[in-house]
């Protein structure tokens, strides 16, 4: 059975692939997650997965590279992660009391094989105060994560009306189809 690379930092990616029964070992590098500004907001996920996967592609040798991206759209805008307090206070501000999407995509590679695939999830959010969001801020410092918040977290507890999609795309990562791709795709199972 190939090895399988699980190209993330996050450790909620990380936690739901090992929830899902897979083993897998954590490879990282940097890449430039710039994108350019004529890819339509609902594809831009794909893109940078699909981007992320092409950097570790190089060095893939009997290997299953995953890579994942996640957006945060409201209205037309991608929210990114925060810089600082004050961006992460205006991304929280901009979706409260509203709907923005949530977008995971996925790119999963071998030396001669690629799948890669998005899922969105709509999500509501009730009204907060302002001293709400700033507690959430100073509490959880979300600085690590598209529109400064997760959705596992004091935030999601409070303020989420409602999420039409799954729940783990709004984690991080889509969980059910990355079973299924590794599964078809690639004949990879937990067990």
């Amino acid at each position: 059975m190939k090895e399988l690379i699980l190209a993330s930092n996050s450790p909620r990616r990380q936690e739901l692939m090992r929830e899902a029964g897979f083993a897998f070992t954590v490879r990282t590098l940097d890449v430039d997650e710039s994108f350019d500004d004529s890819i339509p907001v609902l594809e831009v996920a794909e893109y940078i997965a699909k981007k992320k996967n092409k950097a570790y592609r190089k060095e893939l040798k009997d290997e299953i590279i995953l890579t994942s991206d996640t957006v945060v759209i409201v209205e037309d805008e991608i929210l990114g992660k925060p810089v600082d307090e004050k961006d992460a206070f205006r991304m929280l501000n901009s979706m409260i009391g509203g709907d923005h999407l949530v977008i995971s995509a996925v790119c999963i590679s071998s030396v001669d094989k690629e799948v890669s695939f998005s899922d969105i999830v709509k999500v509501t959010m009730n009204e907060l105060s302002e001293e709400e969001i700033r507690f959430y801020i100073d509490k959880y410092k979300p600085y690590d994560k598209a529109g400064a918040y997760g959705v596992q977290e004091w935030i999601g507890m409070v303020a989420i009306n409602e999420i039409k999609g799954s729940y783990y795309t709004v984690m991080g990562l889509p969980i059910h189809k990355v079973y299924r791709s590794l599964k078809e795709d690639f004949n990879i199972l937990p067990f």
